[in-house]
């Protein structure tokens, strides 16, 4: 197994609920754009490799981003999580290490939590590694079906294609996701958008792996902070209170 990881963030979204013309992964955190937050701490953790997918006014994106060693591609259309991962294909060519597939309006994610991350993928062998977080609020979020008592994944199921037991698990989908990339681009080829939303979800790649016979794995962050996502103004005001600087200084 190579040592090799790169990075695949998903930065195309407008974000309609932030009630503002800006890409959702430029609102400020402590004076900072959301995503410079998250790629510095892909820098820290070693990353080789890392591509932004960009859509909503992508030029933005990359005018802020110029001086960080990225890639861009384009979603020119937003098909859902699994097509913008799609478009990165080309760029990875060749390449057999380990790729991370992360939201880009996670400001708070830790070198040390995609260490961990990594580190399950690896013990397992697994061709994808979802990191999780138990929300006191799951609404909204993909819930995590685990084999009971172990680290094995065996299903995401979203929010909205959730029957009501499975809406009532607590471990919530992060987006974000350990892959063999290989593996990752071979299942993307097989998903639809047969769905509620008639997106192609990144999520689906898991119950075609495991169809395949491939291991699928989990880790659970202890910090849920870290995975916290920015939808709306009322949630970028209170991940600005909790951010891990702003208790530093308390």
């Amino acid at each position: 197994m190579t040592n090799e990881i790169a990075a695949i963030i998903l930065a195309a979204g407008k974000g309609k609920r932030m009630k503002s013309d800006m890409p959702k992964v430029l609102h400020l955190i402590n004076g900072v754009p959301i995503i410079r937050q998250l790629l510095a701490s892909l820098k820290k953790a070693g990353f080789s490799k890392i591509v932004v997918v960009i859509g909503y006014k992508g030029e933005q994106v990359i005018d802020e981003l110029q001086d960080m060693e990225v890639d861009f591609v384009w979603q020119k259309e937003q098909l859902g999580t699994g097509h913008a991962v799609m478009m990165t294909e080309k760029l990875f060519a060749g390449y057999e290490g380990t790729i991370l597939v992360a939201v880009g309006d996670v400001p708070f994610l830790s070198p040390d939590s995609v260490r961990e991350l990594r580190a399950v993928h690896n013990c397992n062998n697994a061709s994808a590694t979802c990191l999780s977080a138990v929300f006191s609020d799951p609404t909204g979020y993909g819930r995590i079906v685990r084999k009971k008592g172990t680290d094995i994944l065996l299903d995401i199921v979203e929010h909205k294609d959730a029957d009501p037991d499975t809406q009532r698990i607590a471990e919530i989908n992060s987006g974000i996701f350990c892959f063999a990339a290989r593996d990752l681009f071979q299942a993307l080829r097989h998903v639809n958008n047969k769905n509620v939303q008639q997106e192609y979800y990144l999520t689906d790649t898991v119950r075609i792996l495991r169809s395949w016979g491939k291991t699928c794995a989990v880790w659970k962050t202890p910090n849920p902070l870290e995975v916290m996502g920015v939808n709306s103004l009322d949630q970028l005001i209170s991940l600005e209170k909790a951010s891990p600087s702003k208790k530093s200084q308390e």
